[in-house]
């Protein structure tokens, strides 16, 4: 249980409360565990009281919960990547071109560059297969496509490293990225995956930025019985990340998972944000966060390309979450990131229920993506 120190009467050394966070945190002990004890607390209150009332659920969340509870069965990868833009136009043109020839690659060159898998990586791509092709190491088109299946296996094995959360603990996940792409989505089914092991996880409201993002947070939090730290909206984010932090540390949790204000690249301010955030954490933990995690939606394709650059920079990022790669999602972006970055793709989206928020597996994903009679 956390011992909290009480106010002191008058004592000069004090710093005043609303003092910026990189001041408070460096005040005596006092200072600090007095800011942080009402919401610690909050935190760490006893099973056995009352539970609150739950907050409006969100209509993202209760959609995921319908589907969730139409959809128990784990649907497999191709049945999830089916629909998207890269597998439509590759099934398409192998029923259409079953002809092994130049016009064949010419099509299949112009088909991946549309799926986003970059302009570069298309060509080299072709360009290999090309010339295996006139040296007949081919009988036929399905020759070339299981040769192609190989190239992309190839290209994605590499980012292929699960997120091992059990090398520290708390073991601390800063999760990043820009507005709309599923990043508190992302935190709650991660909440899940991990209280599913076995695990215990705090969450920390830290996106004080967006409206109803803190209750959001918290619906997710109440469905997966998870605690939630939290200040309210316009709080520092930084502060409650610390406080967060603290409470994780104070009661033996295995995973926190700090939610950070969506921001689009170009936003120097807000980016700057998340530098204080690293900063803050290291007053606790030096090696905090152990994983900042960027999500990227799955439908912006090279778009996503130029936010990387930009929060690698920043923050730091050590690896991916590609969301919404079901449906109408084209897929090539997950080739265009490994070549360019080479960052591991620690979890893919595959749809709305916590299941479908996958470890990432390269061979699994490519056979989603090729025609049917590639098996997988």
């Amino acid at each position: 249980m956390l011992k909290f120190w009480k106010k002191k009467p008058a004592e000069p050394v004090a710093k005043p409360e609303d003092a910026p966070i990189e001041e408070r945190i460096d005040a005596p002990a006092e200072a600090v565990s007095i800011d942080s004890a009402p919401i610690v607390a909050e935190v760490l209150a006893e099973t056995a009281a009352p539970a609150p009332e739950l907050p409006e659920v969100t209509q993202e969340a209760e959609e995921a919960e319908v589907v969730e509870a139409a959809q128990p069965a784990r649907r497999s990868w191709r049945e999830r990547l089916a629909g998207s833009g890269f597998a439509k136009s590759l099934t398409s043109l192998f029923v259409r071109h079953p002809k092994l020839d130049d016009d064949l690659l010419d099509e299949l060159e112009t088909a991946l560059i549309t799926a986003d898998v970059g302009v570069e990586a298309s060509t080299s791509l072709v360009e290999g297969l090309r010339k295996r092709m006139h040296k007949r190491e081919f009988s036929d088109a399905g020759e070339l496509l299981k040769a192609l299946r190989a190239e992309l296996v190839s290209l994605l094995k590499p980012v292929e490293k699960p997120l091992d959360v059990s090398t520290h603990s708390p073991f601390v996940i800063l999760t990043v990225g820009i507005n709309g792409v599923g990043k508190t989505t992302t935190i709650g089914k991660l909440a899940r995956r991990y209280t599913d092991e076995g695990r215990s996880v705090l969450l920390a409201a830290g996106d004080t930025f967006r409206a109803a993002a803190v209750e959001q947070l918290k619906t997710w939090g109440e469905r997966n019985k998870v605690p939630v730290v939290s200040q309210g909206q316009d709080a520092d984010s930084a502060s409650v990340i610390f406080d967060a932090l603290q409470a994780a540390r104070s009661r033996g949790t295995g995973v926190l998972i700090a939610d950070t204000a969506g921001r689009l690249h170009t936003q120097s301010g807000l980016m700057d944000e998340l530098g204080k955030i690293g900063r803050v954490m290291k007053k606790l933990d030096a090696q905090a966060p152990h994983e900042v995690l960027m999500v990227i939606d799955g439908t912006t394709g090279q778009n996503a390309i130029s936010q990387l650059r930009q929060f690698r920079d920043t923050a730091n990022v050590t690896g991916l979450v590609v969301t919404k790669l079901d449906g109408t999602a084209k897929g090539g972006v997950m080739f265009a990131l490994a070549r360019e970055f080479g960052l591991p793709i620690r979890y893919v989206g595959l749809g709305e229920t916590a299941t479908d928020l996958r470890v990432f597996d390269a061979e699994a994903f490519v056979d989603g993506l090729l025609p049917s009679q590639l098996g997988g």
